[in-house]
């Protein structure tokens, strides 16, 4: 696998001995950073590789990281690990140049075909054109509720915030969340943001 190199920052030991047994055994070269400010010390250009960070962390979190990181001019793939409700801050994260986000407890599965997405391209937005083009035809034919809805959901709104600024009732926005994302063929609200920010809907 062609520059599989995958740096691992998390301030929880737990997740970074967790995560660095999962990346060894499929493959990956692993190395660990236990904070962001770690990983700027130890970085050189020019460096290979893509980085996986935890968004919450104590000192440099997820977000500063990644705005360091480009002020410096690493252009590594970053994909950001975010907690359940997060939305909003994954958002952030990929209007800075993040190239994914996966939430919290993961799926191995998933993880590993991020990586290996992150690791295989060079400009996401280029090599994820053609699926990009695709969901924007597919959003094009939600009908002007099932938008708002999408709008709301990519800006981090539950169901009840959804349904209470709609003025309609939470199991109205439940039915239009399932229609968009089927509409989308979004398999997740993960995946439904990360196309939405990409196509500049966030």
């Amino acid at each position: 696998m062609a520059n599989s190199l995958v740096h691992v920052v998390d301030d929880d030991a737990a997740m970074r001995d967790s995560i660095s047994f999962l990346l060894d055994t499929a493959g990956f070269t692993v190395v660990l950073y236990e904070n962001g400010a770690s990983l700027l010390e130890r970085l050189t250009a020019p460096a290979s590789g893509c980085i996986l960070t935890d968004i919450r962390m104590p000192g440099i979190d997820g977000l500063e990281l990644l705005r360091r990181l480009r002020a410096v001019g690493h252009t590594l793939p970053v994909i950001m690990m975010t907690g359940h409700g997060d939305v909003p801050l994954a958002v952030e994260a990929m209007k800075l140049g993040a190239c994914d986000f996966i939430e919290k407890p993961f799926d191995d599965v998933l993880l590993l075909q991020a990586l290996r997405a992150a690791t295989e391209r060079g400009d996401p937005s280029e090599a994820a054109d053609p699926a990009l083009q695709d969901f924007m035809r597919r959003v094009a034919t939600l009908s002007e509720r099932e938008r708002q809805v999408l709008e709301r959901l990519v800006a981090g709104g539950t169901s009840k915030d959804i349904g209470r600024a709609l003025d309609i009732s939470y199991r109205t926005v439940e039915i239009y969340r399932a229609k968009l994302m089927a509409k989308t063929h979004a398999a997740s609200l993960q995946e439904l943001v990360r196309w939405a920010v990409l196509a500049g809907i966030a």
